[in-house]
């Protein structure tokens, strides 16, 4: 975009500008942050290169509509548009324009997730690439989502309470989680392989990791301290794309990613698997063990019980545990 083409006195890259400040001050992630900035550079492009305080509802509505019927999203990607727009108004602009409120929401189509059975489930772990097998493991045996596995430090690790503290988590919530009593052996071997790279770093003089909202400057030289350090950090050094400094990153999400495609297929799964199955699975296997809903709601980090329900919807009984009446009929042959 170039910044002439914009009919208003505030150009493109500066109302990206304010649109990344006003996401920062509000400790949003970086991936809501490119994902917003994203939606409100299509948005501009969409109108004709038009500034935000010249358009209203029916081009909001009109760009919502485009993306439904040419391009074809998700609902999900619509409502992630439609929020960042929101955002831009609401929290950038400062406009409070009425038609905000009454814009109709796209509707997410209730689907029911991927749950592997628990042989299936044995079958994919022990399948995944030993640099990533314990990953996996965690994923499946505590609940946790990908990046909260990723994001883990070594001081929320506890082995004699045998739980981990989830920080952060979605929705800048904290959680508790359990810790599996057979990983705690190999996640001790991780820790010892996680400090070589941890003492490589402070002899080199490096920067300590990353310290999420400002506590770097709360807490000078924390990121340099075993305690803060990742428990899977990654391989080589990387530049953190808001402050420029190269510094040592937890592992990258991709390399898990491919690594369960590529463990979904040699362990000859038909289902669509991704990370996030194992997670469904830690929950559905839960409930299926016995364990209260208000548990594995804890557990997952869910606010509303409403969530964790959907579980309830894809436990191993087949058919909601019906027997079917041609098994009843073939029983008394």
């Amino acid at each position: 975009m170039k910044p002439d083409s914009l009919n208003s006195d505030v150009s493109p890259s500066r109302l990206l500008d304010q649109v990344r400040a006003a996401i920062r001050v509000r400790h949003y992630s970086l991936r809501t942050e490119q994902a917003y900035v994203h939606w409100v550079v299509r948005f501009i492009r969409h109108c004709g290169m038009r500034h935000p305080r010249e358009l209203g509802a029916r081009e909001v509505s009109a760009c919502l509509s485009y993306l439904a019927s040419e391009r074809d999203v998700a609902a999900a990607t619509q409502q992630q548009a439609l929020s960042a727009l929101l955002f831009l108004y609401k929290q950038v602009l400062e406009i409070e324009l009425p038609w905000l409120d009454d814009l109709v929401r796209p509707k997410k189509p209730a689907r029911l997730p991927t749950v592997l059975h628990v042989d299936e489930g044995a079958r994919l772990l022990d399948a995944i690439r030993p640099e990533h097998a314990l990953m996996g493991r965690l994923l499946y045996g505590t609940g946790m989502r990908l990046m909260e596995c990723l994001r883990l430090r070594i001081k929320d690790v506890d082995f004699l309470r045998r739980e981990i503290l989830v920080r952060d988590g979605k929705g800048g919530k904290d959680r508790v989680t359990v810790l599996p009593l057979s990983l705690i052996e190999s996640l001790q071997r991780q820790l010892k392989a996680a400090r070589v790279l941890f003492e490589r770093d402070r002899e080199a003089g490096l920067p300590g990791v990353y310290l999420p909202h400002a506590l770097e400057r709360k807490y000078p030289g924390a990121g340099a301290s075993w305690g803060w350090f990742w428990v899977f950090p990654a391989a080589g050094l990387s530049v953190d794309p808001r402050s420029d400094i190269e510094r040592r990153h937890h592992a990258h999400e991709k390399s898990l990613q491919r690594a369960m495609k590529l463990a979904a297929g040699l362990a000859g799964l038909s289902k669509p698997v991704s990370v996030h199955t194992l997670r469904h699975s830690f929950a559905t296997h839960l409930l299926e063990s016995g364990y209260d809903i208000r548990t594995v709601q804890e557990l997952l980090g869910h606010s509303d019980v409403s969530t964790t329900m959907i579980y309830t919807h894809v436990l191993n009984r087949g058919g909601r545990g019906v027997v079917s009446p041609l098994d009843a009929v073939r029983a008394l042959q």
